[in-house]
């Protein structure tokens, strides 16, 4: 997996371990901290449902309600927005859809935090850092 010069990346790129656990895990995990150690983010908080299989009418009624392909894993309102794309610890095991990469440098182009985040640990690191910009 290959990462664009704009985006930062937390968390160790080095990071290899076939047996780390998988992203729906590490959002699980994220996402409980998360609501845990600042309720008043957690709230706000959301995962857009926008992966798993559906059908031709399916997938196109969900994008006429307003689902956007590639949108990221953590979104978080605020001024800016923090936008965090969440890949596993291992990001060898990872892939990129091209919608993602498009989603995140838009939000980047109009002002919001994003990042992309290697497992749970890396994402509230990131999380820290734009607390910090707020």
């Amino acid at each position: 997996m290959k990462f664009p010069d704009w985006l930062p990346v937390y968390g160790s790129t080095d990071y290899r371990n076939k047996k780390c656990p998988v992203e729906s895990a590490e959002q699980i995990t994220f996402f409980n901290v998360l609501r845990r150690d600042y309720p008043q983010l957690g709230i706000i908080a959301v995962h857009p449902r926008n992966e798993g299989k559906r059908t031709m009418q399916q997938a196109m009624r969900q994008k006429a309600e307003g689902m956007t392909a590639g949108a990221s894993d953590i979104i978080i309102p605020g001024n800016p927005s923090f936008v965090c794309e969440l890949k596993r610890k291992d990001h060898t095991l990872c892939s990129w859809e091209v919608e993602q990469l498009t989603y995140l440098e838009t939000a980047k182009n109009n002002g919001s935090f994003v990042c992309v985040a290697l497992g749970y640990e890396a994402a509230l690191e990131a999380l820290k850092v734009w607390i910090g910009t707020k």
